[in-house]
């Protein structure tokens, strides 16, 4: 009976931690919260982003404001764990423009990449978010 025990004890210590890795892995990371980041301009100057995020069970939904502060609902949402990716699509003189963005998030901050289209070239870009107070 002790050898028996003292098989087992260890083989249900190793199947409990593994238990337990696995669901922190599948934790999610909560987007919810307005992030900015600023970015250069086609004149020289800088701009700032923001971006309202908000995860409700597994749905993402957000905003992005725009010029004139006017804002655009993001498309395609999706976080997996870590891992956020959405688009905004706009118009602009009456073409629709669709940038894509993902990123990780880390704490207070989503670093990723940027990636749209200007005059059929491909473009990418970094991008670094900082949340603001909840």
């Amino acid at each position: 009976m002790k050898r028996i025990l003292t098989f087992l004890l260890p083989l249900a210590f190793c199947g409990l931690t593994t238990t337990f890795t696995a669901q922190a892995d599948d934790k999610k990371a909560d987007p919810t919260g307005t992030w900015t980041w600023t970015m250069a301009g086609r004149d020289g100057q800088t701009r700032t982003a923001t971006l309202k995020l908000k995860l409700e069970g597994d749905k993402l939904t957000g905003t992005m404001a725009g010029r004139n502060n006017t804002d655009t609902a993001i498309e395609e949402a999706k976080l997996k764990g870590d891992e956020v990716s959405f688009q905004v699509t706009r118009e602009f003189n009456g073409n629709k423009v669709t940038t894509k963005y993902n990123g990780k998030i880390s704490g207070d901050t989503i670093k990723g990449k940027i990636e749209s289209e200007r005059n059929g070239t491909p473009q990418s870009r970094d991008w670094e978010a900082k949340r603001g107070a909840k």
